[in-house]
């Protein structure tokens, strides 16, 4: 605890000042471009990983990056969504799942959750995952199973997501966009769902061709 009030304080003397204007600007509006589902585990940190600053991104952070689908529960998820497409304007959603996911690892194996009911709820959420992942990767093991769960649980997620009505509008007129992702912390690299090869593939090789077609 000493260490984040010590963070604190660095952030009030340096950080603050030389940003001043930036959070005198923050503390009047909000104006995101995307909001980012992703996970609450630690050692995922939005924008240090997509390199923005405050106010760029919203965010919604919950165990397995989850969204459950519209009516399944009318809870923050579902908040969260509406207020950011309907009151923000955002135009684009991020759902990003990481490896190493210990939601995913207490998904495919959910022995000793007993006693833990309201994990064992949540991870309902990631059914249809667990489903396809055993049906099309049930000859994976391991790690290279857990990885396939993670892809394909960003992918039912983005299905859960566009049950939503805001999400269901703003991609029939066009001004909402839907991207998944998949952070490898040990590497660094995210990669993004080409839906027309129906595989993952490098952001960055994405990033590349974007600028050749500018």
């Amino acid at each position: 605890m000493e260490e984040l009030i010590r963070g604190v304080e660095r952030f009030r003397k340096h950080v603050f000042p030389a940003e001043r204007g930036l959070f005198k600007e923050l503390a009047r509006s909000q104006r995101p471009t995307a909001l980012m589902i992703t996970c609450a585990d630690s050692r995922i940190d939005p924008n240090h990983l997509t390199q923005s600053r405050p106010g760029d991104l919203f965010f919604l952070r919950n165990a397995g990056n989850f969204v459950p689908a519209y009516n399944t529960t009318q809870g923050a998820e579902a908040a969260t969504v509406e207020y950011a497409v309907e009151v923000l304007g955002i135009r684009h959603i991020i759902i990003c799942g990481h490896s190493d996911c210990g939601a995913m690892r207490a998904l495919a194996n959910q022995a000793g959750l007993d006693r833990l009911k309201s994990v064992r709820s949540w991870l309902e959420h990631g059914s249809a995952a667990l489903s396809t992942a055993r049906a099309v990767h049930g000859h994976l093991e391991g790690d290279a199973f857990i990885r396939a769960l993670v892809e394909e649980n960003v992918l039912a997620q983005i299905q859960h997501l566009k049950t939503h009505p805001s999400v269901a509008a703003g991609l029939r007129k066009g001004t909402l966009q839907v991207h998944g992702w998949v952070y490898e912390i040990e590497h660094g690299e995210v990669h993004c769902y080409d839906s027309q090869n129906a595989c993952f593939t490098s952001l960055c090789c994405e990033s590349t061709q974007l600028e050749a077609l500018a």
